[in-house]
């Protein structure tokens, strides 16, 4: 296979493992709302560049917390980078958390929800908005891209394989970071392709109340988990310039330190360890496409952790004087 000459480019799986997109509603938001535009090899194979994977790790990101995809997906990934800025930041004591605000879609869930008989409200009403109720699937679809959901629930009576796509694609549309859904017959083998798609299975019958709850203990439990790793190191970026090359490293060893310790030696053998494996890494990175996403990842984890290590060692440097 010739594949175009755009750099380091990766298939849709790698994709999918680097940024925590399902494969499906990555297709969707391409087809829908254009986040990214893939190159094709001469097969047709989706190959995606490194600055797609940065778009989609942040877009990702600011999808899950809160922002419509529909809001997000023609961005540049310099605006996106600056909208990003601040959202793993822990957020001030005095402010409340903001509700987990969910779209539902079925048969009778919405009915249900609307017909609810007035009660004296408890903690799992407060920390859940219902900013959408539908029954008719036309009405979501126009609608869901800017409810701006933390959180869809799709109630189907019955599940089989030729439909596991279309919930895929609901989901998609919905912008939602994760989807509950209520069933009340489907077999194993459907409900395992349903939580391997990242979406949760549960067992018609529920009520309002109980849904509620589920949703509270989603949304809370929810965390950016290796995407949200992944996303802090940009492919798109190059990797930190090294410090110091391999004759300085030598040079730092064979200085005889003024403390009695030996950490210049330790730090030289870290940072030339550190260097070893992100040659390594960067290699793999380059020969094995299967597993392109998790050494892309490595390499960029290996060279942050070699120039934090570098800038402890240039401290330690100039605290002992040596001629580098």
């Amino acid at each position: 296979m010739n594949e175009p000459e755009v750099g380091q480019t990766y298939r849709i799986g790698a994709v999918a493992r680097l940024t925590g997109i399902p494969p499906d509603t990555l297709r969707v938001w391409e087809r829908r709302y254009a986040v990214v535009t893939p190159v094709r090899s001469e097969a047709g194979t989706r190959l995606y560049r490194a600055e797609d994977v940065s778009r989609l790790n942040l877009i990702k990101r600011l999808v899950d917390n809160g922002d419509a995809i529909s809001h997000v997906a023609r961005l540049s990934l310099e605006h996106l980078r600056q909208r990003a800025k601040g959202l793993d930041s822990p957020p001030p004591a005095s402010q409340e958390a903001r509700p987990c605000r969910v779209g539902v879609l079925g048969p009778s869930l919405p009915l249900l929800i609307q017909g609810e008989p007035s009660r004296e409200a408890d903690d799992a009403d407060a920390q859940v908005q219902f900013a959408g109720l539908y029954t008719e699937e036309s009405a979501f679809r126009d609608q869901a891209g800017g409810l701006g959901l933390d959180l869809l629930v799709l109630e189907y009576p019955t599940i089989h394989d030729d439909q596991l796509r279309q919930l895929a694609d609901l989901a998609a549309r919905s912008g939602a970071p994760r989807t509950l859904v209520i069933y009340n017959y489907a077999s194993r083998d459907v409900v395992n392709r349903l939580e391997a798609q990242h979406m949760v299975a549960k067992r018609a019958p529920v009520d309002a109340t109980e849904l509620r709850r589920w949703c509270v203990a989603m949304h809370a439990t929810a965390g950016g988990g290796t995407a949200a790793l992944l996303a802090d190191f940009d492919l798109s970026e190059p990797p930190p310039a090294r410090l110091y090359d391999t004759a300085a490293l030598s040079r730092i060893a064979a200085a005889s330190p003024t403390v009695k310790c030996e950490c210049p030696h330790h730090l030289v053998q870290l940072v030339s360890s550190l260097v070893a494996f992100e040659t390594y890494s960067r290699e793999c990175e380059n020969r094995n496409a299967d597993d392109a996403a998790l050494h892309a990842f490595l390499h960029a984890a290996t060279a942050q952790a070699r120039a934090t290590m570098e800038a402890a060692l240039a401290r330690v440097v100039e605290a002992e004087g040596l001629e580098v």
